[in-house]
């Protein structure tokens, strides 16, 4: 399962909160929904599979469901602060915490105490406590701007919001004004933040990416693609009121399963125009940039075990990232999903256009977004390859982009700074910045020289950015003489840059500071221009279509997805393809038929060994028909009972085309069971003592 992956290069109290004024919800179509956490379809639930949630049931799951920062979905299982995620969720930990003789990525991990759970150099846990309706005071303040004052006012407001949510402690609380319905509606959500995660167990990568490629999306599947982490407070394993008890029996087939997790982003909403440019421009982009960016690391993953090791997190990300975007440039050339979204959008444009009143309120949101999509389509190559970074790539880099623009930003009065650096967020830079995580200097001067190649490429050797990027010399030299002449990889250095301010970044003779420095004015125009005159027009537009179809239907569905905690509800279920059943569940008696031996169907000695003694019957991975997508990764997969019976990792070729539509006859979650992750834990690598913890809910 695609995830967001923290250097993408593209951005409970709930119950007790202010609730929103919302009409009931009339209906939806089959298991589809990524439903926000107060607002809940409760009568479909009920009418669906006779099961209402309480209000106890919501928030015990509202607590206990958490997210990582860097992009994916986990769960407490535990009183003492154990989680439960991916072994994919946990790659970039597993690799930093190897050293030299160690590749925890590969081999797996485990500790015998919590007093061996080593921390987690750069991974940061978020726990939902609150989200408030801040619709009314976001549209006041927004009323009667555009463009580059639009702009302006949201920034200014999101900053006072925010900046109120975390006011008595930003390091303890996070605070993010989340747009829904494309503005439609507006939401603040506060989260508890973990920045003391440490590694408890994962597996072997064998065992957890089981099946490779050639299975990847795919189903059958035999994959143990599970990790656990502990936070921690003072020191000590955090004390958390809320966890998910853990069922080892896991789900029965037909079962009602919901998922709690936070689905990254989708395009279920966005107008026909913008499928468009997703199809012709966007996706062939990102296709070509990461065919030949896979390629590079292949190639340097081979010249030594080093470099194998160094890479094989950033490679096992593109690779997967490959394939979904492949998948949807399939889905974006399906002539079903467009008519119907065009039959869509001209019955709303007539039921506008039917009453002078409405014609009056609502304007043409379709022409304004056109003007917002050309303007993007004319800076998409230049801000991609240096807004985005995809010319300029790197870790070294990315501190340098990121220091010197916080030096900028933080000069500025809290409410005109970019949403990134609000006071509010500062704590997660600084955070950042003091990272321990290692940097391999042969890792970035090859995606440095790379991306340098790229950026002229794309742009032509003409191009003015090119030529003060590169100035004379070679993408190769240039890459070598950054990389070698920075001190960035050491955190000490970063973060005296971000305490001494601008004066420090402005004094800077680091090579890789002195870049960033000489890039900014340009890319902070690209990104104004990017703002004014493509996202705010925009999201104008979404939100005027958005509060036509609340004044023609009420609120019948759910917002697109946000990176925000959803929850979704479903049965264990398998499908037809082709006219032949696939079953719900595998087993572990097929993982050791499937075994062959060789990669990527090699299983390691542990399992090997463990042939004679684990009960063949035990079932392995699920599907359900639980809606989700990128950023679901590490979902729990709970009963009615709030208990844990499955754990969230992929989804089936079908599930590809779910950013842009739902269909339950095909679209399938792909899930771990508890069943065997507690027989593997007993079994295979004899870890009684987690097993113990998950079976009684604390150390």
């Amino acid at each position: 399962m695609s995830s967001f992956f923290k250097r993408s290069l593209l951005p409970l109290a709930v119950l007790a909160c202010a609730p929103a004024v919302l009409p009931a919800i009339p209906f939806a179509h089959a298991d589809e929904g990524m439903w926000t956490m107060d607002h809940l379809p409760v009568e479909l639930m009920k009418q669906r599979y006779g099961f209402t949630p309480t209000p106890a049931w919501t928030e015990r799951v509202t607590k206990a469901s958490a997210r990582l920062a860097l992009g994916c979905s986990a769960s407490f299982v535990s009183a003492d602060g154990l989680v439960m995620t991916n072994h994919h969720c946990a790659n970039e930990c597993l690799q930093q915490l190897s050293g030299k003789g160690k590749n925890y990525f590969q081999d797996g991990y485990s500790a015998k105490s919590p007093a061996d759970e080593q921390r987690c150099p750069a991974m940061e846990l978020n726990q939902l406590d609150s989200i408030t309706d801040v619709t009314e005071r976001m549209q006041t303040a927004l009323r009667g701007k555009d463009g580059a004052a639009y702009t302006t006012a949201r920034q200014a407001e999101e900053s006072a919001i925010e900046k109120d949510c975390a006011k008595d402690d930003p390091t303890k609380w996070r605070c993010d004004v989340i747009s829904l319905y494309h503005g439609g509606r507006t939401a603040l959500y506060r989260y508890r933040r973990y920045q003391d995660v440490r590694m408890v167990m994962a597996p072997d990568q064998n065992a957890a990416f089981f099946g490779g490629d050639p299975d990847n999306f795919n189903f059958p599947r035999y994959d143990l693609d599970m990790a656990f982490l502990r936070v921690y407070e003072n020191g000590k394993p955090a004390k958390v009121d809320a966890f998910l008890p853990f069922d080892a029996a896991g789900p029965k087939e037909g079962e009602l399963v919901f998922t709690s997790g936070n689905p990254g982003s989708t395009e279920r909403e966005v107008p026909l125009a913008d499928l468009e440019f997703s199809r012709n421009v966007t996706v062939p982009f990102i296709v070509d940039n990461y065919s030949a960016l896979d390629g590079a690391l292949w190639q340097y993953s081979r010249e030594s075990a080093a470099h194998h090791q160094e890479a094989q997190e950033r490679i096992f990300g593109i690779e997967n990232s490959l394939k979904v975007y492949r998948g949807r440039v399939d889905v974006l050339a399906d002539p079903k999903l467009l008519d119907a979204k065009a039959k869509s959008e001209a019955s709303l444009r007539d039921w506008i256009n039917a009453d002078p009143k409405r014609k009056e309120a609502y304007g043409d949101p379709w022409a304004k977004n056109a003007e917002a999509l050309a303007v993007k389509k004319r800076i998409f190559k230049p801000y991609v390859m240096l807004e985005g970074s995809f010319g300029i790539q790197g870790e070294l880099f990315q501190y340098a982009k990121l220091l010197v623009r916080a030096a900028n930003e933080r000069q500025k009065p809290d409410a005109e700074r970019l949403t990134a650096y609000h006071d509010a967020r500062l704590p997660a830079l600084e955070a950042e910045l003091g990272s321990t995580a290692p940097v391999y200097p042969d890792l970035e001067k090859t995606e440095l020289a790379f991306s340098l190649s790229k950026l002229r490429q794309v742009l032509g050797a003409d191009d003015d950015m090119v030529k003060l990027v590169l100035g004379k010399a070679s993408p190769d030299d240039l890459a070598e003489t950054l990389v070698k002449g920075t001190k960035l990889a050491d955190p000490k250095v970063r973060l005296a840059l971000w305490k001494g301010g601008a004066d420090a970044v402005a004094a800077s003779k680091d090579p890789m500071i002195v870049l960033a420095r000489s890039l900014e004015p340009h890319t902070r125009a690209l990104r104004k221009q990017m703002d004014d005159d493509v996202a705010a027009p925009s999201r104008q537009a979404t939100e005027a279509m958005a509060k036509a179809r609340f004044e023609r239907d009420g609120v019948s569905s759910y917002p697109d997805a946000t990176f925000t905690q959803r929850l979704s509800f479903g049965q264990v279920k398998g499908w037809d393809e082709n006219g032949k059943a696939v079953p719900a569940f595998t087993y572990f008696s097929g993982l050791y038929d499937r075994a062959t031996g060789s990669d990527p169907f090699k299983l390691t000695k542990p399992w090997l060994d463990a042939k004679a003694h684990v009960n063949m019957k035990t079932p392995y991975d699920f599907v359900s028909t639980n809606d989700i997508i990128g950023g679901n990764s590490g979902s729990p997969v709970i009963n009615s009972e709030g208990h844990a019976v499955g754990l969230i990792f992929d989804g089936n070729i079908h599930s590809l085309g779910g950013d842009f539509y739902y269909d339950e006859s095909t679209n399938r979650a792909v899930a771990v069971d508890t069943a065997a992750i507690m027989e593997a834990l007993k079994v295979v690598y004899k870890n009684q003592a987690l097993a113990k913890e998950l079976s009684q809910g604390h150390l």
